[in-house]
């Protein structure tokens, strides 16, 4: 069996170099993806001009058709996000939008063609909201055909009104390294158990 691959979308609204405490964290998910054997690899949608649209191609120079070609050769897609007033972040939400076009992509039985795919939830912040963020990046995959696994959602959240993010601890909290090991083991196994038994065809 081919290995496993997974892609961290990285919804930061900070452009590379910049510092980022969701791709911070997106990087730990992926360690631990890749103690299970698994190829990881990341990207962040804010560094390519992905228009808005629910199209998989917008025209126009839409940067989006590589990122879903990204996107459909992983097994494992892991969305890493910010909480922004409460909410995911707008770069969040415009990758659901894409993402929604491939509700109407079939694969050749028929079947939705994110199915088989293994969705992963990871959320930084200095404020509450990782719950509600968690639950719209989740329902969202959901709706487009990803499979997600049992606590497949990790997260981080800093003291309110703090400067201190994600990316400035000097360790991992050990609940959130716990957490996160938990996700990347059970997300691991799903996607191996997708690949041996798929989905039923319509």
């Amino acid at each position: 069996m081919a290995q496993l691959s997974a892609l961290a979308l990285v919804c930061t609204l900070s452009p590379s170099p910049t510092p980022s405490s969701s791709e911070t964290m997106a990087r730990h998910v992926l360690a631990e993806l890749e103690k299970h054997d698994v190829r990881t690899s990341s990207v962040r949608v804010v560094d390519y001009d992905v228009a808005p649209g629910v199209a998989t191609d917008m025209g126009g120079g839409d940067q989006w058709p590589e990122l879903r070609r990204q996107v459909l050769a992983a097994d494992v897609v892991v969305i890493a996000s910010p909480i922004w007033l409460g909410h995911p972040a707008s770069v969040t939400q415009r990758v659901l939008e894409r993402l929604n076009a491939e509700s109407s992509e079939t694969d050749d039985q028929g079947r939705p063609i994110l199915y088989g795919k293994v969705g992963l939830v990871a959320v930084v912040g200095n404020e509450d909201g990782a719950h509600k963020v968690t639950a719209d990046v989740m329902q969202g995959l959901n709706d487009v055909g990803f499979t997600l696994p049992a606590q497949g959602g990790t997260y981080w959240v800093g003291e309110a009104m703090q400067k201190v993010d994600y990316q400035d601890l000097e360790g991992i909290p050990e609940i959130v390294a716990t957490t996160t090991a938990n996700a990347a083991r059970n997300a691991a196994h799903l996607a191996r158990t997708l690949r041996e038994v798929e989905y039923p065809a319509p």
